[in-house]
């Protein structure tokens, strides 16, 4: 029995079988359907890692694009094929002479606060990030402005043909081109914003949010999906289940162990070591919804010193070997891949020309240069996220290889948000600021320069790390214009090329890390990123 019978049933007194299925049949006729109304379906995800930040335009970081997929809609979407469709958009034209794209949004569009979505938002929305995405920064470069003829109508009008637009408005992973209201976009894109109104195919219950603990979403029974099937972030966002939690675990066994006794219906990104155990399991399927998989990286601050000298960031760039990362992280066979590649190997800009870098570590050769660009001895901050366990382990070997080029490396260990908060700092390393830390990209945000945030190269206004080089911009300009595949591939090669030559940063290792996901729950859809729409749970 239901719990609303067993309170009815109670209330009777001692009721012979015939007069409780009186009782039944009068509640269903005066109510409906009562006794056919199923218990609400709550889907539990222990996601990567803790959240703190829920401005996705804000961060790059992982969990707050997750978060922004949750409640936020998108102009297009990128499918799994990597073709960028409709989303938001209903249609769309270009003018002739390439200038001037004319957008229509499709009806049914609302946000959370039931306030209608309208050309004003999509304007706001777009200006704020492309205020701080690499790909949204060099579309707004080329733009003479925005119009909005009228409530379902935005325009762009560029003083010269930009051939990447729809690219750029599909881009599926971080910094997503999220639609938000006007007044929360009118944010500036160097502050984040105070509400989290959506019109996606969720609804955040912010009264229910427990920072470090759970987040709590809610189905949106407004939000109109699209008629296609779903395909990566493209298509129908059919919800299936009324509710959706984020259980928030630090630590990995733990995490583990929530999953094996169902507490639990998905782990998003299970420690690398307990793959072994999950294959054993038969309750346990692994999925990975990103198969086109990720790269760690090195990211320096170019601001400071040592670093601010392009010498130095060589010699750190020939101490670093992957071998030695992938062995400390992954580990797992199967999982990982060597690539020297600043695009990931398997993807279409893929490339051997990496100048000086070989992917293998030779620490006399990084010594010898680091004497020859008179390094003081200045310590390295390092900093190591110690609740990630994707990239935990990558420190300690940056840590190994840098002091055995001779480097003196000062490690310091902190929670992943403390990271991300951290590396937004322009201090001086000794102030609360940083010279180095580590993280990982997934493939879709790495496919091309554009997408490319460590080769945002405008200085101040560039990724954490502030690179300043007017070199490499140019050459992401070129190749936004370029008219042919193999333009694109030339540029993409000269870009990389660059970087390298620069040293922007550092790849240290391609790897996949499949979810682990119970038997019974069905539907979790590649996209690149982790989104939870179409899931079904019995």
């Amino acid at each position: 029995m239901t719990p609303s019978t067993l309170t009815l049933q109670n209330l009777l007194p001692h009721p012979t079988r015939r007069q409780w299925a009186g009782v039944v049949l009068a509640l269903g006729l005066a109510a409906g359907p009562l006794a056919a109304v199923a218990a609400p379906t709550t889907l539990k995800i222990i996601p990567h890692s803790n959240v703190t930040v829920l401005d996705p335009i804000w961060t790059t970081a992982y969990i707050s694009r997750n978060f922004g997929y949750m409640i936020y809609d998108t102009l297009f979407g990128t499918d799994a094929k990597g073709a960028i469709k409709p989303q938001m958009v209903d249609r769309w034209s270009v003018s002739k002479d390439g200038k001037t794209w004319t957008f229509t949004l499709r009806e049914g569009l609302a946000f959370h606060d039931g306030k209608p979505v309208t050309s004003e938002d999509v304007v706001a929305s777009l200006k704020r990030w492309a205020s701080r995405d690499t790909f949204g920064g060099q579309l707004a470069k080329g733009l003479a402005g925005y119009e909005t003829p009228d409530a379902k109508t935005f325009v762009l009008k560029f003083n010269e043909p930009f051939g990447l637009v729809l690219e750029a408005l599909g881009k599926p992973s971080a910094n997503v081109p999220f639609i938000m209201p006007k007044r929360v976009a009118d944010t500036p894109g160097d502050t984040q914003i105070k509400e989290t109104v959506g019109s996606g195919p969720y609804m955040f219950k912010a009264d229910e949010f427990r920072p470090g603990d759970k987040l709590v979403f809610v189905k949106n029974t407004a939000y109109k999906p699209r008629a296609e099937p779903p395909s990566g972030t493209t298509g129908g966002k059919q919800v299936h289940v009324d509710r959706v939690e984020w259980l928030i675990i630090r630590d990995a066994q733990t995490q583990l162990n929530a999953l094996l006794n169902g507490e639990a219906d998905i782990l998003e990104q299970p420690a690398f070591e307990q793959y072994a155990t999950l294959r054993s399991k038969p309750e346990i399927q692994l999925i990975d919804a990103q198969p086109a998989g990720s790269q760690f990286i090195l990211r320096f601050n170019h601001l400071h010193p040592p670093f601010n000298n392009e010498k130095i960031r060589r010699a750190a760039m020939l101490a670093l070997g992957q071998e030695a990362f992938l062995k400390a992280q992954v580990g797992a066979p199967g999982l990982m891949r060597f690539c020297k590649s600043m695009f990931p190997c398997g993807t279409p800009f893929e490339s051997s020309s990496t100048g000086a870098y070989t992917g293998t570590a030779d620490p006399a050769k990084a010594k010898a240069l680091l004497a020859e660009a008179g390094y003081k001895g200045e310590p390295v901050v390092l900093m190591r996220p110690t609740d990630l366990s994707a990239i935990t382990k990558l420190p300690l070997v940056a840590k190994q290889q840098l002091e055995a080029a001779g480097f003196k490396v000062d490690l310091q260990t902190m929670d992943w948000q403390t990271l991300v908060a951290r590396r937004a700092k322009k201090d001086l390393p000794s102030a609360g600021g940083w010279n180095v830390f580590m993280t990982s990209w997934t493939a879709s945000d790495i496919l091309n320069p554009l997408t490319m945030a460590m080769m945002n190269a405008s200085g101040d206004k560039g990724w954490f790390g502030w690179q300043d080089d007017p070199t490499l911009q140019d050459i992401k300009l070129r190749f936004s214009k370029a008219g042919s595949d193999a333009e694109k591939k030339q540029l993409a090669e000269q870009a990389q090329l660059r970087a390298f030559e620069t040293v922007s940063h550092v790849p240290v290792g391609q790897y996949n890390q499949p979810a682990a996901v119970r038997q019974g729950i069905t539907g979790l859809v590649p996209a690149g990123a982790q989104v939870y729409w179409n899931i079904r749970k019995p």
